[in-house]
Formats: structure tokens, sequence, C-alpha cells
């Protein structure tokens, strides 16, 4: 594609199943933000900062010099000012290596600035973070689902199980699939998350698929990292 969305940069991860967890901050070529709290889904949530600008809106014009004569400018190439548009939005996420099917929430921020995650009668649904880009777009999508919940596993109970070369299929409104094939799948420490690594900008389209993982913390009542599948479009 020929036009590039601003890469989202989110910090640690979903505390799922104590929840789910991802923290925003607008990214660019230049260094990302430092992991942020995370808003917890069954403890009394965490300030995450919210976007400081819309992901999708198109930078500002500079203001011409009052001594300068503006040159002419090109018309915007057709593709260029429809790209956004030609990516339909996500519905459903299936992954048949791990048994996932799950028709896909949009979430985006609290009142509050927090992350929104799964909870009531969609807690057990994957959700597609509705500030990163469009799966298909230039850029990592990001998908976040519990590991577990009350009811028991959750969408993303088994998803460190993935292997490199198997599929992630994202259904779109259109009618249409994109399919990514994973990469690698990792662990971390969520007071060590790779906040850059993980958000940073790509030339192409990119997932990343997020959950809880490690082990259960009861006096903070989450789980001690996240896991996060890396994987790019076919």
């Amino acid at each position: 594609m020929s036009v590039r969305r601003p890469a989202v940069v989110l910090a640690a991860g979903l505390l799922l199943g104590g929840g789910a967890a991802v923290a925003v901050g607008l990214g660019s070529d230049g260094p990302a933000p430092a992991p942020a709290p995370v808003a917890e889904s069954t403890v009394a949530p965490q300030g995450v900062p919210a976007p400081t600008a819309d992901p999708g809106a198109p930078p500002e014009p500079a203001e011409p010099s009052p001594t300068a004569t503006p040159s002419p400018t090109a018309e915007p190439e057709p593709e260029a000012a429809t790209e956004a548009e030609a990516v339909a939005p996500p519905q459903r996420v299936r992954i048949p290596a791990i048994d996932v099917d799950s028709r896909l929430l949009h979430l985006g921020l609290n009142d509050d600035g927090t992350i929104e995650v799964p909870a009531g009668k969609d807690i057990d649904r994957a959700a597609w973070f509705d500030g990163s880009p469009r799966p298909g777009q230039d850029g990592p999508a990001v998908v976040e689902g519990h590991v577990d919940s009350p009811n028991g596993a959750s969408v993303f109970y088994r998803l460190s199980e993935l292997e490199p070369g198997q599929e992630v299929h994202v259904d779109r409104r259109d009618g249409t699939t994109v399919t990514f094939v994973v990469d690698r799948v990792e662990q971390y420490a969520k007071d060590e998350f790779p906040t850059r690594q993980v958000y940073a900008n790509t030339d192409g389209p990119e997932l990343r698929v997020i959950t809880c993982g490690g082990d259960w913390d009861p006096s903070v009542g989450h789980y001690e990292d996240n896991t996060v599948v890396y994987a790019h479009a076919a």
C-alpha cells in the first residue's frame, strides 16, 4: 500500500483472566514511550494515558511563510486518498490450530482514559483495539482477549501453543478475509514489556495478538506475564 498510517504504540498487556490490557500512545519512528500502567478488569483500574491524537487523522498542514509564494500542489492519488476506506473493519478472528473462532468486539477507551477490555456477556470474546490499524492496513493491528474468565478457559486460553507458520484469519465486514502467518510467540514479564519491539511501525500489514500468561499472582490479582503473537500478512 502506498500510504502509511501512523503506527499505534501500545504499552503492556491485557491482564486477562485477571483481565487483558493494552495501553495506548501514538507512535512514530522516534523512541517509543515507556510502558504505562494497565487497566485491570478484576481489580480497581489503574490509569492509562489516552492517545494524544486520532491515529487515523492526517497531519495538520504547515502554515506557509507570509513572504513565500505557495507552490502548486498535486492532486492526491485516488489510491492514497481512499486507502483507509478500502480496508473494511474486522468482524471475526479465526485461528484453526487452537480452535479459536470469535466475533470481534471493537473496543476503544473508557471515560477515564483506560483501554476497554471484554467484559460482561462478551467477556469470552476477542476484541480489536480500534486505535490500531485495521487488519490488512500497514502497521500492527492489535487483537486482544482473555486467557480465562469466571466462566473458565477463555478465547485465548491456548494462544501460547501457536507455532511459526500457523495462520490467523480475520474476516472483514465487506466479506473479505486477510490471513496472517505466525512469525513467533513470545512471553514477557509485564514489568519488562518491550513496548517498542511489539508495537513499532511496520512496512506492511502485521498483527499482534495479546493475552496474559505466566503464573497467577494472587497478591495483585492478575497474571505475571503477557503472551504476544507476532504475525505478518500472507
